[in-house]
Parts: structure tokens; C-alpha cells; sequence
């Protein structure tokens, strides 16, 4: 693991996200709370919760940290797909963007898997970073530049 004991201790946020592209019927299902798992957004939310508290469990090198928040939240523009978006947030010596990542892309697992008797073609897609803040290498904005941050590639 890196050291970061001499890292100053600040307030440090990441937001991620990711797409589950599913049939216009599974999707639907989803909605009317008729699958057959139970409330699959419900379900799911909580998992990426638990996930994102868990990070360090899950990623070898990634610090135990405490998290002060976490949110998972969908959308739902496109008939068929649901769109999954994680906020972290932590006072703490290091950022937080595996935690959002990985919030994101378990509660799309979770869909998945409660979902999958209903439609097995599913797809989970662009997993990203979305934005962060806090900590020595500054603010990141996707597809953005933030005065003081690094571009997205």
C-alpha cells in the first residue's frame, strides 16, 4: 500500500457511474417491481452501499477508509437501460474514487443478477470515473479540465 500518513487530512468526494442495457420488458419489470427477486433498485442500492463501504475487502491495495456518505441512485431515460450513479464522500488522507467505482458497478452486478431469469443478454457498460474532489492532485471533472486538475486522457 501507498503511505499516506503525511497527506493531509481533507474532505475528498467521487461520483461514478455505469449503464445496465437490459430489454424494454426487463427494464419495465424492474419498474413495476415485478421481477421475480423482489425490488430490484432497492435490492441493488443497498448493495452498492455495502460494496463501497467494503472497498478495501474487495481491492487489494486500496486504504480501509471511513466513509461519511455514500448514495446510489438510478435514471432512467432510455427504454432500455438503467443508468446507476454513485457518490462517495470521506474527510479523510486519500481519495475515494475506487469506493464510488466500485458502489457503481456492484449495484449493476446486483441488477444483473436479480434480473437475470428474465433477460440473460444484459449488459453492463461504461463503468467511469465521473468527477472527484479534494486531495493534492485537485479536482477531476470527465471529459472537463478543472483549473488545477489532470485531463482525462
Amino acid at each position: 500500500m501507498v503511505d499516506v500518513g503525511r497527506k493531509e487530512i481533507s474532505r475528498r468526494t467521487a461520483s461514478a457511474s455505469c449503464v445496465v442495457i437490459m430489454s424494454e420488458s426487463c427494464r419495465q419489470q424492474v419498474v413495476d417491481q415485478a421481477a421475480v427477486k423482489g425490488d430490484v433498485l432497492g435490492v441493488s442500492r443497498v448493495a452498492g452501499i455495502m460494496a463501497a463501504k467494503r472497498t478495501s475487502d474487495l481491492i487489494p491495495l486500496c486504504h480501509p477508509l471511513g466513509l461519511d456518505s455514500v448514495t446510489i441512485d438510478f435514471s432512467m431515460d432510455q427504454p432500455d437501460r438503467i443508468q446507476i450513479h454513485s457518490r462517495v464522500q470521506t474527510t479523510d488522507r486519500t481519495g475515494v474514487e475506487m469506493e464510488a467505482l466500485t458502489g457503481a458497478s456492484v449495484a449493476a452486478l446486483t441488477i444483473y443478477d436479480m434480473c437475470k431469469s428474465i433477460d440473460r443478454s444484459m449488459v453492463i457498460t461504461n463503468l467511469q470515473l465521473d468527477e472527484k474532489t479534494g486531495g493534492a492532485s485537485g479536482d477531476y471533472v470527465k471529459s472537463n479540465l478543472v483549473e488545477g486538475s489532470q485531463n482525462d486522457g
